[in-house]
Formats: structure tokens, sequence, C-alpha cells
């Protein structure tokens, strides 16, 4: 076998030292070497290494360079504003050697996302640091602060936001989504020992960050901090998104605007705006309280049998492509409603949905229809065939055709929450997806007037609870017993018996 040639070994030391002479005095770091191969030639020649600074907004800088030592910053989503203060912080920690700064957010997982940004500027400003774990199983079980340290002593601890974790730190503090905390107040509390302590470490600064969370509860000392309601000499930062495009954000607020299709997220996390007060429709407790083993997601066959006498009550929420469309069937048992099916249909044809609802609609004596955006084609559709209900009109078929105005939803919604609340009047299956669905659903206070809305999700936009809130309109609206059954007039074989006049006149 041959073996392959080879460069003497003199000429192989010399070329070996040649390279390491130059390696020593230019010392790239391995990204800039990489970056430097693959870089256009002439790109190459004069090229002046970008101050990393350059890269802040005007806005950005101004937070950046702020001297004040207690600021509060409030900007929208995806402007910069963790990206800022951790530039704040990496400056800090390189200009003040055995600084300690301490980074709490709402979540452990959050507090490591706001590290994270602080090494990158230390890495964009060519500063080395070590990655450290320190043991908090003294304060609270199965919890540790990730950390880094400089060679100037200087270091960065991230927390989750609870006053015990925060507890006994000395140093600056970065309190990062403030708003968000789950005891914003106690965690407050907790660490203003830390702050005005000047014999531990001299003067600390105070950094207060977070898109707004109302006025009231867990939003209410950020929103008192912003408005100059509260004692100190803070410095402010208000930056609503389109300040931020203003000032060369690159972002299409319209775009964002329309994705997220959402009134609260809108107003709160694009506007920077400080709601009266958001607060959830159906709390967990509520939930829990109208879960039973007796209700279910899946129809028995029963229900569809013909003359079984049942008196079912459907809600209908219309979805096409953004939105499943979510149908509710409650039957009524004497002053209570027993969930029978929770029909989930995403990505489905039209002419496809229309058939699978129709069989439900046929065994129902009440429908409660989403006659809005895509829904009004198929409620003309089922209308024609089932009848439409509309006393005012005279009008009593089986479909009531429910246009979402405001109007309505003040109508709707807070009738449902009362029926969560004793004597709970409705029975729902248990299940995540539900529980969720339902819980996102918010009222919103703005100005004194209400609304209610719910956040976009993969998942929909709280379908369940809308077609939940309709079922309960069909079931909990009065009947009138002066006239007959409604028939339906294409297939009148198979609906059930007429229930009696005791049950359909039950006040609810």
């Amino acid at each position: 076998m041959q073996k392959k040639a080879t460069a003497p070994a003199n000429v192989t030391r010399r070329k070996r030292e040649s390279r390491a002479g130059k390696a020593k005095a230019q010392a790239p770091a391995p990204v800039e070497a990489v970056a430097a191969a693959f870089a256009p030639m002439e790109e190459e020649a004069g090229a002046e290494p970008t101050n990393p600074l350059d890269l802040l907004l005007p806005y950005q800088k101004r937070l950046v360079f702020d001297k004040s030592r207690f600021v509060a910053a409030c900007f929208a989503r995806q402007t910069g504003k963790s990206f800022s203060v951790a530039c704040r912080v990496a400056g800090r920690m390189i200009a003040i050697p055995g600084l300690t700064v301490v980074i709490a957010a709402p979540s452990g997982r959050q507090s490591n996302e706001s590290l994270d940004k602080v090494k990158d500027w230390l890495r964009a400003f060519s500063v080395a640091w070590a990655d450290e774990v320190e043991d908090l199983r003294d304060i609270e079980a199965d919890l540790y602060a990730k950390s880094i340290k400089m060679k100037n002593g200087s270091r960065c601890i991230a927390v989750p936001g609870k006053p015990s974790t925060v507890r006994g730190f000395s140093g600056d503090i970065w309190l990062d989504e403030f708003a968000f905390f789950e005891q914003p107040q106690e965690t407050w509390k907790a660490i203003l020992p830390t702050i005005t302590n000047s014999m531990r470490g001299g003067k600390k600064t105070v950094m207060i960050t977070s898109t707004p969370n109302g006025r009231g509860v867990r939003g209410v000392r950020f929103y008192k901090i912003m408005m100059g309601e509260t004692k100190g000499a803070w410095s402010r930062h208000l930056v609503p998104l389109k300040s931020a495009i203003a000032e060369g954000l690159p972002t299409d607020y319209q775009e964002l605007a329309d994705l997220m299709d959402d009134a609260v997220a809108q107003a709160q996390e694009l506007d920077c705006e400080f709601l009266d007060d958001t607060s959830e429709l159906l709390s967990y407790e509520l939930i829990a309280g109208a879960t039973s083993p007796d209700a279910t997601s899946v129809a028995a066959p029963e229900i569809y049998a013909p003359g079984s006498g049942r008196d079912i009550r459907l809600g209908i929420d219309f979805g096409r492509t953004n939105d499943p469309t979510v149908c509710w069937m409650f039957e009524r048992v004497g002053d209570v409603c027993y969930t029978r099916e929770v029909l989930v249909l995403k990505n489905c044809p039209t002419p496809a949905q229309e058939e699978i609802l129709r069989s439900r609609i046929r065994v129902a004596r009440r429908v409660c229809f989403d006659y809005t955006g895509p829904g009004i084609g198929m409620g003309d559709h089922l209308v024609h065939e089932f009848g439409e209900w509309n006393p005012g009109k005279h009008e009593f078929g089986k479909i009531e055709l429910c246009t979402f105005t405001v109007a309505f939803k003040r109508d709707i919604f807070p009738k449902l929450r009362r029926a969560f609340e004793a004597p709970v009047r409705v029975r729902i299956p248990a299940g995540e997806d539900i529980r969720e669905d339902l819980h996102a659903m918010q009222q919103l206070i703005k100005n004194g007037e209400y609304t209610y809305s719910a956040p976009h999700t993969s998942e929909g936009h709280s379908d369940r609870c809308t077609a939940l809130a309709l079922a309960w309109r069909a079931a909990a609206d009065a009947v009138c017993t002066d006239m007959p059954i409604p028939v339906d007039r294409a297939s009148a074989w198979d609906l059930p018996q007429p229930v009696s006049r005791e049950i359909m006149n039950r006040p609810f």
C-alpha cells in the first residue's frame, strides 16, 4: 500500500509556527473567523466593525442611557423592551466591577430568557463570563437560580418573581413583566430592603418593565408608577407600537393587529392602554363547580331516537377556516341543563357542516345560531328548512339567528355566568380543552364601557364558550306555550314527542 506524500518535518513545523503566529496576532473569535471567511469580497476591504450600540433605535437608546436610579418602561410587544434593558444591564456590569443584578419575571423560564438577552449583549461587547447555577432549595423546593459571573466580579442572577426568591439578594433589580407577577405587591415589599440598603454594594437601581395588565389587582402598582401616582423619582418610558414604528421599528401595525384579532390584546399589548379592568368571565372555581360526570362531550345514540321526548337545546358558533364550528347540546331536565355533546368541526367544508348539524337540529326544540360573518349564509339555509324563532315577528320556528353585536354579548355572557353561580344550573363535562376555552373568555372594561373578548389561539377564539352561551340562551329563554311544538318540515317523523307544559314553563 502506498503511503501519502508528506512535506519535510522542518517545512511542516515552519508552516505550523507561521500559522500560530498569525493566529496570535489576529486572535479572531471562531464566529468572527467564519463570518469573515464567508463575507463577499467587496465587503472585506475597508470594512469597519459595527458598534453594537448602533443597533438601538432612538426610543431604545433613551432607555439604555437613562441615568435615573428608578426606571419604569411600558413598551408594546416586540418593540425591544427586554432587548434594551438587557443592554443597560450588560453595560452596568462592565462599567461597575462587583455589581450584582437580579432579574425577576413571572416565571423562571421568562427570567432565564431575559438573562439570555444579557448574555447576547455581553457577547456583542466581547466580554467573557462563566455560567453558574445557584441552589435555592433552602428557599423553595426544586428551585434553582441561573446566573453568570464576569472576571471583574459582576454577576447577573435570574430568579422567578416571587417574594421568597427575590428576598436576600442585594444589587440592581430588574422586574420584567412586573404587572403579571402572581404577587406583585408582596414581591415589591420583599425587595425594598435590598434596594434601600446602600451599605451593601452602594446605591442600587431599579428597572421595572411590563406591558399593561389593567388598573387593578396585579397591574395596579405598575399602572400607578407609569401614571405618576406613586412616590419616588421614577423616570418613565411609554412606547406604544405606533410610536416605535415612527422611530424606525420595521413593523406593520395593521398587519399585526389583524393577525392578533383580539381587542383586549391589541389595546394592552400594542397600544399600551391601561384598561379599567380585565377579568375572566368564568373562573376555574366556577367551572369546577359545574363539572359533572353526568355531562358528556359525545352524544349517546339514544339522543337521536324518534319519540324520545328529550328536551334538546343547541348553541351553534359557526366557523370555517380560522375558527372551528362548535355545537353545544344541552338536555333540559327540570331546571338544570346537562351537556350531552360538545361537537367541534375543524376545517370542515360548509356543505358537510350543514349536513352534520342538520341531524342535531332535527331533534332540538330550540337552536341559537351565530348569524355573524360566514354564518349568515348557512343561517339562511337553516331557517328556510326549520323555521325562524323570532316572537317579535310572530315567527316560532326552531332557529334564532343571533348577530354578535356588543349589546348581544352584554346580554348572553353575564347570563351564562349567573348559570354557573349557586345554585348551579348547568352541567358540563370534564376536559382540559373545555376548561381552558371557557376560562379564556374575558370581560374587558374600558372608559366605563364593557364588552367580552378572548385571545385568538390555534384552538380558536373561545368558540366553546360562545356556543355554550348560545345554548344557555336557547334553554333559558321563555318558551311560548300557546304555539304548537315546532315541526321540522323536512323530516317530521323523527322529532321527539312534545314535553309537558310544566317542564316548558319551569322558571330559569
